[in-house]
């Protein structure tokens, strides 16, 4: 069998979709930088960027060009290959969540029975980028910075898996294309208000996003598991935060705002033929735009917390409520049956 043979048209859109995916998730962090400096700019009531090309819209490619021509620097007394590899890991998981979330109707690059099992394993392998960069910087400040990364994804991953579970409840399937069809009359935000609520303080605590951005506290830990990066490699933290701003922004579109849908699209959307994928695409990207404003939003809005608050509120509130909101969908499901 030939290699043009092996090329389905099913296998080239689904590497055209995972390609074009992961295409806007790269660019979606530089627009994410200059977003957050002019949503942060109205906030403070400043000018922001305005400077570099109109309005400062090319203020994102001279941030990339100072770090490209920024001096590399490895502790001397820390791995160099661990130092280097480290930075790749949050940008690599963040690249392979785009393979099974759906953009449109038949848009997805891999249709898999566990899409949300898969999604769930892919995120949760960013915090050994973050810890390892900790550990090879042999720097205190660094170590700590990574295990508070540690301490903080593993607290908040288990309230994140309840509340992704009790959509799974709701949606009868792990498939992550079949979640969002589920939601085709009704998005579940409107059915679990409380594991949307759960989901997204979790999504933000899993970015390290201020109020929980504890593991880079410049007050304390100078700049945390990245105080001994420089160049490109600072830059891929600074890329990887951005990118699961989005990735963050996508799932909850998915698991709790219909995906691609409009709010029941199924009694009054007419068929429009062809242009019905360029409006599910453009809704898609709408909602994921919102959210992620909704986390620049928070940021400028609310403080940090202490380090025991974050924890209390992980363990002893959105753990137990997360399990409590899923027990009781799983009965109300069952006495409905």
């Amino acid at each position: 069998m030939g290699l043009l043979e092996l090329l389905t048209p099913a296998l080239l859109t689904s590497l055209a979709v995972i390609g074009g995916g992961a295409f806007f998730l790269l660019n979606s962090a530089a627009l994410a930088v200059y977003a957050e400096r002019r949503v942060a700019a109205f906030i403070q009531n400043r000018v922001g960027p305005n400077r570099v090309g109109p309005m400062g819209l090319l203020q994102p490619i001279a941030d990339v060009l100072k770090l490209i021509l920024k001096e590399d620097v490895v502790p001397a007394q820390g791995n160099k290959v661990v130092h280097a590899i480290a930075p790749m890991i949050p940008v690599i998981t963040a690249l392979m969540t785009v393979a099974v979330i759906p953009f449109g109707d038949g848009l997805v690059g891999a249709n898999l029975n566990v899409g949300v099992l898969y999604l769930l394993a892919i995120t949760s392998l960013g915090v050994y980028g973050v810890t390892l960069a900790g550990w090879a910087s042999n720097s205190k400040y660094a170590l700590l910075g990574g295990l508070r990364a540690a301490a903080q994804m593993l607290s908040y991953e288990l309230p994140m898996g309840m509340a992704v579970a009790s959509v799974v409840l709701l949606a009868g399937s792990l498939s992550v294309v079949e979640v969002v069809n589920a939601q085709r009359d009704l998005w579940f935000v409107f059915v679990n208000p409380i594991g949307f609520l759960i989901f997204f303080i979790a999504a933000l605590a899993e970015a390290n996003r201020t109020p929980f951005d504890l593991v880079e506290a410049e007050q304390e830990l100078v700049g945390g598991y990245h105080t001994e990066y420089s160049s490109m490699k600072f830059g891929m933290f600074f890329l990887a935060e951005y990118m699961h701003v989005t990735i963050g922004s996508m799932l909850i579109t998915t698991f709790f705002f219909g995906g691609y849908h409009l709010p029941f699209s199924s009694h009054w959307l007419p068929d429009i033929g062809n242009w019905k994928i360029l409006l599910d695409i453009t809704v898609f990207l709408g909602k994921t735009c919102f959210f992620a404003f909704s986390y620049i939003w928070i940021r400028w809005t609310i403080p940090r917390f202490k380090y025991d608050q974050l924890m209390r509120l992980g363990w002893s509130r959105l753990l137990p409520l997360s399990i409590v909101n899923f027990m009781v969908i799983a009965i109300v499901l069952w006495m409905m049956r």
